[in-house]
């Protein structure tokens, strides 16, 4: 798959708003800071499809961007941004929830983490919880042109080892080099047929 055609379509605050069609979606979710807006600026061709910031926490709403006229990609709220207040992270996860429950047009979630930190409890909790619904997941690894390809090699295993997820489901992108497109492409396809 070529992400030929990308637009952004709507934000989202609450479930009485989210984007309910025929069309499938993809989401993507991961702690905040860990490069989501980023990943979908890199997978879509467009620096300013998403809008990125070095402030933790700045995705607070369902966003939707539609892909070729095929499916959604939907960026979720980062979760365990500790400067937010209780109020707002506790709104956060009601919109995530509603989101993922009851949803038969969600088909894929990446996940994503920053290959130099190990998966914390929050990422964990995540993907058990996705696990819990029966909503396929894929590992997706940012950041990984910061560090070597050994280390690269080491985090793989580990994070395989700590998750319990094969190796092959865990997919290394970098927004510097441009790489993992062509990986994220493939098993996106596998998933809107």
């Amino acid at each position: 798959m070529r992400f030929i055609n990308a637009k952004f379509i709507k934000s989202a605050s609450k479930k009485a708003e989210f984007l309910v069609d025929e069309l499938p979606q993809i989401s993507i979710v991961g702690r905040s800071n860990v490069g989501k807006s980023s990943l979908i600026n890199l997978l879509t061709n467009n620096s300013k499809m998403a809008k990125t910031s070095s402030t933790p926490g700045r995705t607070r709403l369902v966003n939707y961007f539609n892909i070729n006229n095929q499916f959604y990609l939907v960026d979720l709220p980062g979760y365990g941004f500790a400067k937010a207040s209780k109020n707002t992270t506790s709104a956060w996860d009601k919109v995530m929830n509603d989101y993922f429950v009851d949803n038969p047009q969600l088909k894929l979630t990446l996940v994503l983490l920053d290959c130099r930190i190990a998966p914390t409890s929050l990422d964990v909790q995540m993907i058990d919880y996705l696990a819990g619904l029966e909503i396929p997941v894929a590992i997706i690894l940012t950041k990984t042109d910061k560090i070597s390809r050994s280390e690269l090699n080491n985090s793989i295993a580990k994070i395989s080892n700590q998750l319990r997820f094969a190796k092959n489901r865990i997919i290394a992108t970098s927004t510097l080099k441009k790489q993992g497109v062509e990986q994220i492409a493939d098993l996106l396809d596998e998933f809107v047929k």
